[in-house]
């Protein structure tokens, strides 16, 4: 069996939830779906769970953030090229999403970060294949 992961958010309106994601790309699975979560599909291995705070606070005693104002993780996602990071910016934008990063071009890497109606942040990126980094004198990376 694949590796797969399922990332957990909460939200305070599923349904709105449901409608951004769907708007990115991610097709909802209905088996795993209620009016408490929507199982959001963006891969064969990877699922984004959007719950509503009160089931949510089924799974943790801790309290839940309020991402708008307080950071817990930052979530990547990779694309094929730099016109796919273009369009999932331009859709989070106009399904209700904000940009706290905008799109930056450094050659090798293209991506920003868009974030959904509860502020969860997801960074996005396009990284050449192509590309290796530079070798310095010691053998290694220059980030090494």
């Amino acid at each position: 069996m694949a590796k797969t992961i399922f990332i957990n958010l909460p939200v305070h309106d599923v349904a709105r939830s449901t409608a951004f994601y769907e708007a990115l790309g991610f097709e909802r699975n209905a088996a795993f779906s209620n009016e408490q979560a929507s199982a959001m599909v963006w891969s064969d291995t990877i699922s984004v769970m959007l719950l509503a705070h009160d089931f949510y606070a089924t799974f943790t005693d801790k309290a839940i953030i309020d991402a708008r104002t307080t950071s817990g993780v930052l979530n990547c996602l990779s694309f094929d090229g730099r016109e796919a990071v273009d369009a999932i910016h331009a859709a989070a934008r106009q399904a209700g999403g904000t940009e706290p990063r905008a799109i930056e071009d450094q050659g090798f890497l293209y991506g920003g970060a868009i974030e959904d109606p509860d502020g969860h942040i997801w960074e996005t990126m396009w990284m050449d294949p192509d590309w290796t980094p530079p070798v310095t004198d010691a053998g290694q990376g220059d980030d090494q």
